[in-house]
């Protein structure tokens, strides 16, 4: 795309340790985003960075193992991208996001940016349309990239169970924040699926929007 593709540094943020249900992995939010980034950098020469190895969360979503939000940034993210910056000569970072609870982060990205010296863009394409947590967006993601067990599909929609899927049984995620609430009484009563066009079109979105944000830092 240019010569000078190879400073424009691409590194996925996901949540290493978050509840996903019994059909998907722990790490769900990670190896989407990773996967994600891979294959954009793979596309366009962009540096791959790799993936942060923790996450962040609001207070009131209990179902994994997160940091506070100053303890991800000053113990994880800045010195990762300092790294980055004085190893490879990175000049301007995209932060692929693939978990909700790290949008904490969209008011610090200026801060991180001057304690950095890099340009950085914070990428949410992977969640803006995959819907309620470890339904059918993130299933059939899932299938795509290989890594949802479908034979325990119908064990992963026993809330009592898997409380997180749908975040149906997290009651004080519902009482907390409307639009979880919301989700979760449709997955209540609608429940979810795997559909594989939709998840290779969550897929290519994404890709997509990443790909209009390295022309941009272009």
């Amino acid at each position: 795309m240019s010569e000078k593709i190879h400073e424009i540094g691409l590194i996925a943020l996901g949540s290493h340790r978050e509840n996903h249900g019994s059909a998907l992995p722990i790490d769900t939010d990670s190896k989407i985003a990773a996967n994600v980034t891979l294959n954009v950098a793979t596309k366009t020469g962009a540096t791959f960075l790799g993936i942060f190895y923790a996450a962040t969360e609001y207070d009131y979503v209990k179902h994994g193992q997160h940091l506070k939000k100053d303890e991800l940034v000053n113990s994880q993210i800045i010195p990762q991208l300092n790294n980055a910056k004085n190893m490879l000569n990175i000049k301007k970072v995209i932060i692929v996001n693939g978990h909700g609870g790290n949008n904490l982060l969209l008011n610090e990205i200026e801060d991180i940016s001057k304690k950095t010296g890099l340009q950085i863009i914070f990428n949410n394409s992977i969640i803006e349309n995959e819907g309620p947590h470890a339904c059918t967006g993130e299933l059939s993601m899932g299938k795509i990239l290989g890594f949802v067990d479908e034979t325990r599909l119908e064990e992963h929609g026993d809330f009592n169970k898997n409380p997180e899927v749908g975040m149906v049984g997290l009651k004080l995620a519902r009482e907390n924040e409307p639009i979880i609430d919301k989700e979760a009484t449709i997955i209540e009563k609608e429940g979810f699926h795997i559909d594989e066009k939709f998840g290779q079109k969550l897929l290519d979105n994404a890709e997509k929007k990443i790909i209009e944000d390295i022309k941009l830092l272009l």
